[in-house]
């Protein structure tokens, strides 16, 4: 064997070497999953789904979800700024709501505090009233945003958060003051749920796959969805096609303390590089109606920036932030 060969043969060793043990080290990851909310939520199914395609992939050893409930995020995420320097082990569920919801409340706490990892999906809101309300559909349900909007009222996430943020953009839509909207925000989605079968409010908002088996079972009526038209599975106009313009789109994401080295960085960016290609993950994508929408590293860093200076600027628009 020539001098080249070899030195090819032995390049390409090195190089299974390396890949094995990097797939072996992602494996060996025992890693901790918050979820910045309480049972039921958005956030709180998408760490649950991560840890379970993360186990049965094979892709990590073990994964603990912790629920951190309160304030749009805002409690979490001091936890995981304040508590988790330097932990390579440990990921936070945030999203859209989180970006509103630091902004609403003030929190001392930013995103620019922690690790940017990877955006995993983006879901459109629903709009849903109970089985037995008199609203049929997005122009009765502007019609009464419009007659009086402190009467209309919406349970939804976080104060601030994508829920608080459309609920908001609809009034506006409907030709009503959105600052003067009647927001009921939980902590929780099984608590909002509740709320809106109980009757206790006129509508709910919140992603889709919240609702969309009390939607099948006949307790909820979809109003619409978010989106700009119609989307498959979904049997019901969109909102901006029964004549109220109002497009919004939530996103979910994880991120990771800060202090962590580039090492533990690319350790954990790898692990969700495999989770987002992985069949169980794309399973739980298609059962759960979430898009695939994923982006990692220095890319993800850079949206995550963009959508903290557009909602802010959204948020003053519609009264929730002072500018």
């Amino acid at each position: 064997m020539s001098q080249y060969r070899k030195g090819l043969w032995r390049s390409a060793l090195a190089a299974a070497a390396v890949a094995g043990f990097v797939t072996s080290a992602a494996a060996q990851m025992e890693l901790k999953i918050m979820a910045p909310a309480a049972p039921g939520g958005g956030w709180d199914q998408t760490a649950r789904s991560m840890q379970q395609a993360l186990t049965q992939s094979g892709i990590a050893k073990s994964a603990q979800v912790t629920n951190v409930p309160g304030a749009g995020g805002s409690i979490g995420i001091a936890q995981l700024v304040n508590n988790s320097k330097g932990d390579g082990n440990q990921l936070m569920v945030m999203g859209y709501v989180m970006v509103g919801a630091l902004l609403t409340n003030k929190s001392p706490i930013t995103l620019e505090q922690t690790t940017p990892i990877a955006r995993l999906t983006t879901e459109y809101e629903a709009i849903v009233v109970p089985a037995n309300s008199p609203i049929k559909n997005a122009k009765e349900l502007a019609e009464a945003i419009k007659a009086d909007p402190a009467k209309v009222t919406w349970a939804g996430g976080s104060a601030g958060g994508v829920d608080h943020i459309a609920a908001a953009l609809f009034a506006k839509a409907a030709g009503a003051d959105p600052t003067k909207i009647n927001y009921i925000p939980f902590s929780g989605g099984g608590e909002a749920l509740a709320a809106i079968l109980g009757g206790k409010v006129t509508a709910g908002i919140s992603g889709y796959g919240e609702f969309e088996s009390q939607v099948k079972a006949g307790k909820l009526r979809l109003i619409g969805l978010t989106s700009a038209t119609k989307t498959p599975n979904v049997d019901v106009p969109s909102i901006k096609e029964q004549g109220v313009d109002l497009e919004i789109a939530n996103w979910r994401a994880v991120v990771a303390p800060p202090g962590i080295s580039a090492d533990q960085k690319k350790a954990l960016t790898d692990a969700m590089d495999k989770l987002a290609q992985s069949k169980e993950w794309q399973e739980i994508l298609k059962t759960k109606g979430w898009e695939n929408a994923y982006v990692s590293g220095d890319a993800f860093a850079k949206i995550l920036a963009e959508e903290q200076a557009r909602t802010k600027d959204v948020l003053t628009a519609v009264g929730l932030v002072k500018s």
